[in-house]
């Protein structure tokens, strides 16, 4: 791509327009986006030279920082941008349109076809994080009733316009939906069979008002590489496709990787992110855990005696309280992920609970084991107190690390707050008071 990127930057600067949109168009989608994204000005020029069909299909990949720039250069040519947001496809155009600034998704929306523009708005009219939000309503239905013959010529007919053709959806004359059929189930059939002859009983839906997790647990269950969307009545609203849901599997992902982090939200690309907006999402929770780290230090005043008296205390301290909070980060991780792809439900809890309890004792013994033999060379006089010490802190660590995804999730927050540093922080606090109390009462 380095090359490549090199002969088309040499084309633009030679004026080979006609040989560069050659080129250019000769690419595959993947390779078009990924040259216009790595292109350092040229971006619009590129864009500007790829046919209408592959410049949707392009702009689907870009970034939106690319996608937003290529937009207000060509909203100073109202034709140009008017045939790409009507081209788009309505669930990426409304994915694009829910990060814009509100004014300028309005000035956009204008630019639609009276058609697309009631599909926009009607999309953009359900709920941020909703199925409606992702899915189109350019799918394929036919009536129980139609001949295999008929929904042949409909496909022919109206096939091009569809999201998909892996499944027909079947549909009464209200367009309530009844079922759904392969498109290989269809090709095996006879001219004359009804499409009711191969309508299943039973089918799987999306309401359009379900949050976009649910959706994604579906696709995971069910398998599939297109989900119909119902509303309330059961009348077909449109489709989601197994490309969107993917990408909304990467967004919670990242997000729930940012939050686990401690950021107030999702960073993009940190690249690209202004120093203010990385500030604003990391200060809350560092300065909260700043806070409440003051624990840990008023434990530790309350100690002062026994710290003079067996000054070797110190020197485990970091090791000690440092264990506890590594314990209780890798049991968070698990909880949260298994709560997330619901191998896990909030109710287990109770049941994971000794489970734990009974690993971290595992874990506690043979880390009290491998403290106990630095202690023997350091600090002979300490050892029973850095090993019991070590089997409670782990354990401790351990159980906060495995409940506070679950109290989150029964405070209707999500799991992922359960961050790293808030269980490092509760863990210090707690190992710091065992640690002391033990050794006050073993040296008293």
């Amino acid at each position: 791509m380095i090359e490549t990127q090199t002969s088309f930057s040499e084309l633009i600067r030679n004026k080979q327009w006609k040989t560069l949109k050659i080129s250019l168009n000769e690419l595959d989608t993947v390779e078009s986006a990924t040259l216009i994204e790595q292109s350092d000005g040229d971006e619009i020029i590129l864009f500007r030279l790829l046919d209408r069909t592959l410049a949707k299909d392009v702009f689907r990949l870009l970034s939106f920082s690319k996608k937003v720039g290529i937009i207000e250069i060509l909203a100073q040519n109202g034709p140009k941008v008017s045939n790409l947001i009507n081209d788009i496809e309505p669930d990426d155009r409304t994915a694009f349109f829910e990060e814009l600034p509100l004014e300028f998704t309005e000035r956009l929306i204008q630019l639609l076809s009276p058609e697309e523009r009631q599909v926009a708005i009607q999309l953009l009219g359900y709920p941020e994080d909703s199925v409606g939000r992702l899915m189109t309503p350019e799918y394929l239905a036919v009536h129980p009733t139609d001949t295999i013959e008929y929904t042949f010529e409909h496909i022919r007919k109206y096939g091009r316009d569809s999201e998909t053709l892996n499944v027909i959806y079947i549909v009464d004359s209200d367009n309530k939906l009844l079922g759904d059929v392969r498109i290989k189930e269809i090709l095996l059939a006879s001219p004359h069979q009804k499409i009711s002859e191969l309508m299943g009983s039973r089918f799987v839906a999306l309401n359009a008002a379900d949050d976009q997790e649910i959706g994604l647990k579906t696709f995971r269950d069910y398998d599939r590489v297109a989900l119909p969307v119902i509303n309330a009545e059961g009348i077909m609203m449109g489709i989601v496709t197994v490309d969107d849901i993917m990408d909304v599997e990467v967004e919670e992902s990242t997000e729930d990787f940012h939050k686990f982090g401690s950021f107030q939200s999702a960073v993009a690309n940190p690249l690209k992110a202004r120093i203010f907006h990385l500030y604003k999402n990391r200060i809350f929770w560092l300065l909260a855990l700043v806070f409440m780290n003051v624990f840990s230090g008023a434990a530790i005043s309350n100690f002062e005696n026994v710290i003079q008296s067996v000054v070797s205390l110190v020197f485990f301290l970091p090791l000690l309280i440092d264990s506890g909070g590594n314990a209780g980060a890798q049991s968070a991780t698990l909880m949260i992920r298994s709560l997330a792809v619901g191998d896990v439900k909030i109710t287990d809890w109770y049941k994971l609970i000794v489970k734990e309890l009974l690993v971290s004792l595992l874990l506690g013994c043979t880390m009290a084991l491998g403290v106990a033999l630095v202690a023997s060379f350091r600090a002979p006089e300490v050892i029973i107190v850095v090993s019991l010490t070590m089997v409670l802190i782990v354990m401790t660590g351990s159980v906060v690390g495995m409940l506070l995804p679950f109290i989150f999730t029964k405070l209707k927050l999500d799991p992922a707050t359960a961050s790293a540093p808030l269980i490092t922080s509760i863990a210090d606090i707690c190992g710091v008071l065992i640690y002391f109390s033990i050794a006050n009462w073993y040296f008293s």
